[in-house]
């Protein structure tokens, strides 16, 4: 097995232990708001962040660390993280275009599938 693989792997499982711990925690006592959504993606935004201009900053960050960190623990904490990374460096490019594009397609479209995959399923269970 690639050992990157495997740093992924690890980094994942723990992320969505720490997802489902921390945003249920942060959910405690809000019934009708999703708190806990919004304090892991934010969490995991600035973590995100923090950690990959760590690495290309000071280079204290090793290659596997990144990995692990980044793609496997925050990847599965949280998505919304990669979605802030990204936006933030179309800004950081100059790249305004592009950044109203990417946020304005991202939030269009996640909703649009969502409103598909409940119909699909609406669907299938009326057949059934």
């Amino acid at each position: 097995m690639h050992y990157g693989l495997l740093l992924i792997g690890t980094g994942g499982f723990a992320g969505a232990l720490l997802r489902y711990e921390i945003s249920g925690w942060l959910q405690e006592g809000y019934a009708s708001f999703p708190v806990g959504t919004l304090g892991v993606n934010v969490l995991g935004c600035f973590a995100l962040s923090w950690v990959s201009y760590m690495a290309e900053y000071t280079g204290v960050v090793s290659e596997e660390m990144r990995i692990f960190l980044t793609v496997g623990l925050l990847g599965a904490f949280t998505t919304m993280s990669t979605f802030g990374l990204e936006s933030f460096r179309l800004l950081e490019d100059d790249n305004l275009l592009g950044f109203g594009a990417y946020v304005g397609a991202t939030l269009l479209l996640t909703v649009l599938a969502i409103y598909a995959g409940r119909g699909c399923a609406g669907a299938v269970a009326a057949a059934l």
